[in-house]
């Protein structure tokens, strides 16, 4: 009997050598989403593996250009990158997605749009006050003047996740010590046996 024809992910995974999965990194702006991702793909990309970083401030300026900061603009901001992620994922690749992603409703259409089993959710947790100190581009400064409406963590709501299946304290944790936490967690699921 003939073996069974392999689906596009099972040949687009043997020609990569790994699994598609996707990081998904939540968190205010300022907690060290983009650098953590950024220090991943680096990690990823030593170790042969293919990557594509997905960053929310990059998404806005193509893919999601014209969408505000209303939730309905931000529920479709999310929507789409999820959308992206799953396409990436289907073909093998490891997404690592930098999205602050403020309510669980908009996490919860993530993990259905790209698939719990592919779906790593990492809550980058840093304290509102050392965001704000973080923050090169004065967009909390902005916020408190009023000059940014809708500023998630100010003047928007943030709900922490309750059961994120990685809690990085960005505070408390040097930046090597929280990529070598997103590596323990996601090499795992990449590598093929």
């Amino acid at each position: 009997m003939p073996a069974a024809p392999q689906t596009t992910r099972q040949r687009k995974e043997a020609i990569l050598r790994q699994h598609g999965v996707c990081a998904w990194l939540v968190g205010l702006s300022g907690s060290g989403k983009s650098t953590l991702a950024h220090g991943l793909e680096a990690e990823l990309e030593q170790r042969g593996l293919h990557c594509v970083l997905l960053d929310g401030d990059v998404l806005r300026t193509g893919l999601n250009q014209g969408l505000g900061f209303s939730e309905a603009d931000r529920t479709e901001n999310i929507r789409r990158a999820a959308e992206v992620a799953r396409l990436l994922v289907h073909h093998g690749t490891v997404v690592i997605a930098a999205f602050i992603t403020p309510t669980q409703a908009m996490r919860d259409q993530v993990r259905t749009i790209v698939g719990g089993d592919h779906l790593i959710e990492v809550f980058v947790d840093a304290p509102l006050q050392v965001c704000e100190e973080r923050d090169v581009k004065g967009l909390y400064r902005r916020a408190r003047s009023g000059a940014v409406q809708a500023f998630t963590g100010v003047s928007a709501p943030f709900e922490p996740p309750t059961r994120p299946d990685l809690h990085l304290r960005t505070a408390d944790n040097d930046i090597h010590a929280c990529v070598q936490q997103l590596l323990a967690a996601i090499l795992p699921r990449v590598q093929r046996n």
